[in-house]
């Protein structure tokens, strides 16, 4: 016996009551069966009325940022397919059908709604050029697969969704979904999605220097956490080439004369060569530490099973029963 599988939707919302009512409205047009979550951020405005009157079972997380909302949903939220979308009616939510097929289809763990620009101005001055240059450093630095990182329109499979920690607060949490894929090899496709400006009266909440250097140093930081050898390579690399300036010279100098006529340079760039050794010797300590924890990672990702269109009536009832009865 089967059964059909769970389908939710996570809007984040800060103080959009003029757009969130469209947005659960196209939802439940094209995902009928899903159910449809509504995650208040603190909004000073009616977003929390106008999503509950429009039929979306409104949640709330007190902790501002984007990011906080998405580890509330990924705890909380039950489903073999989960679907984010942002609340400002800038995506295509009718096209959520097509994005949950496309996941159940492949099967893949990671469908990205890629946004295609319909409307001249929908993204505001130095958004599109920000997004193409942090998408061209992820790319460089952890694998070629993905057109728009920053994306907030996306549907994942349960198993990504529980082996995914969600550690960032605020707009990063796009950045860290996308490394997520790539480093695990998680089966993703793109959709390309209509993109529009914002209704009137709906006001954005990202600030284009503050959030794209918040993106760029996350992407620092994951270069150093997930490519530690080749993060300290590059830094040790550094370290080492003002040791091999500070040297060659006192090495010139002993060849033609003999003799080390300056000690303390030549000290400090024994020092500085023995602090570039040091910190590779390190990125490949990390290096193996990091290879443990992506098995681990991978190994409970595996630990659930692949997206299906059905699932069977004892899955459900094992699901339902650790519902119940949580370790």
């Amino acid at each position: 016996m089967t059964s059909a599988p769970r389908i939710a939707c996570v809007v984040p919302c800060y103080n959009e009551e003029s757009a969130i009512a469209k947005v659960v409205t196209d939802l439940r047009a094209s995902l009928p069966e899903a159910e449809i979550y509504v995650y208040d951020n603190n909004s000073t405005d009616r977003t929390a009325e106008v999503a509950r009157e429009a039929g979306a079972i409104v949640r709330s997380e007190p902790r501002k940022g984007k990011g906080n909302v998405i580890r509330r949903a990924f705890a909380d939220v039950e489903a073999d397919a989960l679907l984010i979308i942002d609340g400002d009616d800038t995506y295509d939510a009718s096209r959520a059908r097509d994005l949950v097929d496309l996941l159940f289809e492949g099967p893949y763990d990671h469908v990205l709604g890629a946004r295609r620009e319909t409307v001249e101005g929908a993204y505001r001055p130095g958004h599109a050029t920000g997004n193409k240059m942090l998408t061209g450093a992820v790319r460089v630095l952890f694998g070629n697969e993905v057109t728009d990182m920053l994306s907030g329109y996306r549907v994942f499979s349960r198993r990504f969704v529980k082996s995914f920690p969600a550690l960032s607060r605020e707009f990063e949490t796009e950045t860290e979904m996308t490394v997520h894929a790539l480093n695990l090899r998680i089966p993703s496709a793109e959709v390309p999605i209509d993109f529009k400006d914002r209704p009137a009266g709906s006001e954005s909440k990202l600030r284009t220097y503050r959030d794209g250097w918040r993106i760029l140093r996350l992407i620092m930081t994951l270069a150093r956490r997930e490519r530690p050898s080749l993060f300290h390579g590059v830094v040790a690399g550094l370290i080492a080439f003002v040791g091999l300036a500070l040297g060659l010279p006192v090495v010139a100098d002993f060849l033609r004369t003999g003799q080390v006529e300056r000690f303390p340079t030549a000290f400090l760039a024994s020092a500085v060569m023995i602090i570039a050794a040091l910190v590779l010797l390190v990125g490949y300590v990390l290096d193996s530490i990091m290879h443990m924890r992506q098995e681990q990672t991978r190994l409970t990702y595996l630990s659930y099973d692949a997206p299906r269109r059905h699932r069977q009536a004892r899955d459900v009832a094992d699901e339902r029963g650790s519902s119940r009865h949580p370790a």
